[in-house]
């Protein structure tokens, strides 16, 4: 049985770890503590899941606390990024196995403070990269391993965000570096780590260019400059292009969107939660993050990626290449289909070999969030390796620090205007989240 504790009453806590745990894997884990900063999340929790009526909440300052009285041996880090290296740390110092969920810290430097801190306790980290557990992603490294393609040489990665997703980055905590470590790191170490797993290479070097093209009080969508407007509460609604596309509808429903907090009415965007609003203004000036990157990165055993980024675009998917001495896989995935703006063709994977015919395959896809991600990779974390897989999949330590420290290179080489060698990043603790 894990004692498990959960340091980050979010959104996605509740749905991606609590929900399992005390609905279909109660027999094998148990939750025996909740940590929060704010006690409404915490009663929220135990409103949405009665099993967890009596088990005992703690403040951000009652770590050492909580694990004293609960013997919890695993900890679940979900609470905002930034808060993510304080708990790992504490409960690696405590020899404690941790699941975080991505991205593991918001700094390469905070990351090798992780890797140096695993290496001295028997506590392991595991990063919820669900992504790699998608059907096509799965049957993408399947052909890779299977030698379809021969030896990776080139991948071109071009991911789209269209605003009512985008949007929401920028109207919460994800618009400040200090919290978030920007979008090349909190979205893009999905897409940097299953690079890093598709062509089990390590990315070397980085050059990128970056901007914030569409969010902002510069952008020409903000219908003036004043700053710390609200959606709710703006005298502006129908000079904003934002909000008429996404929040005149009757119920409000689309201003209740967010990734760790879900809210069940347009209101409550501004009561739910302590100090905590999801509807700010997204031309506002504090926001200190790009919203638009192309990257060029070079891997330790020769292959090459290009890659861009876009959050603010019309619709929603990707368009993945990946190309090898033997053949080219190719992909195209349109995601969330009732935002999209035109009829969505059925997922397939092409496959074209160096010498002969293209194929075209069919990929069995299951249930769930992120693609059939989440319930697969939900067995591995809670089912302890009850589940065979035939190829490594949950990824650990290592595999986040590769992931952050390539999105800092790319926000690092935006700023710098040159190449950014990765390990560097991941070697130098003193570098600031400037």
């Amino acid at each position: 049985m894990n004692r498990i504790a959960v340091c980050g009453v979010s959104n996605r806590a509740m749905g991606m770890f609590i929900e399992p745990c005390v609905d279909k894997y109660y027999t094998e884990n148990k939750i025996v503590a909740l940590l929060d900063h704010d006690r409404k999340r915490t009663t929220i929790c135990k409103e949405r899941y009665s099993q967890l009526h009596d088990v005992p909440e703690y403040s951000e300052t009652e770590f050492e606390q909580m694990i004293e009285e609960t013997e919890a041996d695993t900890i679940i880090v979900a609470g905002r990024d930034d808060t993510h290296i304080y708990y790992i740390l504490k409960s690696l110092e405590h020899n404690l196995n941790v699941i975080s969920e991505k991205p593991m810290v918001t700094t390469a430097a905070d990351a090798a403070k992780i890797l140096e801190a695993e290496k001295n306790s028997t506590g392991k980290v595991t990063v919820a990269f669900n992504y790699r557990y998608n059907a096509f992603h799965r049957k993408i490294k399947e052909l890779i391993l299977d030698n379809k393609i021969g030896r990776i040489t080139s991948i071109d990665l071009n991911w789209y965000i269209d605003t009512y997703h985008g949007a929401s980055y920028f109207k919460r905590w994800n618009r400040m570096r200090e919290f978030s470590g920007g979008l090349s790191i909190h979205k893009s170490t999905h897409h940097f780590d299953l690079i890093n797993w598709w062509t089990d290479q390590l990315p070397e070097q980085v050059f990128a260019f970056g901007a914030l093209n569409y969010y902002g009080p510069e952008s020409e969508h903000n219908p003036s400059k004043r700053n710390g407007r609200n959606c709710l509460t703006c005298e502006e609604q129908l000079e904003c292009d934002y909000f008429m596309r996404w929040f005149n509808r009757s119920d409000g429903s689309a201003a209740a969107v967010d990734d760790h907090l879900q809210k069940n009415s347009f209101e409550g965007a501004a009561e739910d939660y302590t100090n905590y609003r999801t509807d700010q203004c997204i031309f506002d000036e504090e926001i200190s993050i790009e919203d638009t990157y192309a990257a060029t990165v070079k891997y330790d055993k020769g292959a090459l990626l290009n890659y861009s980024i876009n959050f603010s675009l019309p619709y929603e998917g990707y368009r993945l290449a990946i190309n090898g001495t033997k053949g080219r896989i190719e992909t195209t995935e349109y995601h969330e289909p009732s935002r999209v703006p035109f009829p969505v063709p059925e997922q397939t994977i092409d496959y074209f070999p160096l010498f002969g015919s293209k194929e075209v395959i069919h990929v069995v896809q299951t249930e769930g969030g992120h693609g059939g991600g989440d319930p697969l990779i939900q067995e591995d974390l809670f089912l302890a390796g009850k589940r065979k897989r035939g190829y490594p999949i949950l990824a650990g330590a290592e595999a986040g620090a590769w992931s952050i420290a390539t999105g800092e290179a790319v926000w690092r080489s935006v700023k710098q205007g040159q190449p950014i060698h990765v390990a560097e990043l991941l070697h130098n603790k003193s570098l600031t989240n400037s």
